[in-house]
């Protein structure tokens, strides 16, 4: 095996950037840490992610503390921010995007058993309260990450990746 040089990655990376992107998009309301949404960017980029909105207390792009963790992906993924989330997931609903709360909840399922059916939006809450019973009850389903140690969750941005390319890997 050889490591691959920066030029063929480039390469590799133009050619891909001509596929269309996933019929996929992410809802961050309410998350605090702008590292959290930069690494957020950052992953949504390399997974085809088609939009992500910013909802809530969700900081937003141009900011540097959100720039040093996604790294440029800000200005590879399309972003909106949009201070009133319920109306996002009923624009969404309307357009036929099945809601999927990422979230620790009665009902839900554990995320590598979920089949999403295109387009999909799944919505990441606040890292400490997660997301409030008004978007619980306006969601479609609702996937979990089973833990095993004595903590109950993951950070926010790592478990958007695996949910993500959970989902990728699918659609």
């Amino acid at each position: 095996m050889r490591k691959i040089t920066h030029d063929e990655i480039l390469k590799r990376q133009k050619k891909k950037n001509k596929v269309a992107k996933l019929p996929f998009s992410v809802i961050l309301n309410n998350i605090r840490s702008l590292h959290n949404v930069g690494s957020i960017f950052r992953t949504a980029d390399a997974v085809g992610v088609e939009k992500i909105w910013l909802c809530g207390i969700t900081g937003y792009p141009p900011d540097k503390k959100l720039s040093k963790t996604a790294l440029g992906a800000e200005d590879n993924v399309l972003w909106e921010y949009r201070k009133d989330v319920l109306s996002v997931i009923e624009e969404l609903k309307n357009k036929k995007y099945q809601t999927v709360l990422l979230e620790q909840i009665e009902g839900s399922c554990p995320y590598n058993e979920f089949i999403p059916k295109a387009p999909v939006c799944l919505i990441l809450g606040n890292e400490i309260s997660g997301v409030s019973s008004k978007v619980l009850d306006s969601c479609d389903k609702a996937i979990e990450i089973e833990m095993m140690g004595k903590k109950n969750s993951l950070n926010v941005a790592v478990a958007f990746g695996i949910a993500a390319y959970h989902i990728r890997n699918i659609l």
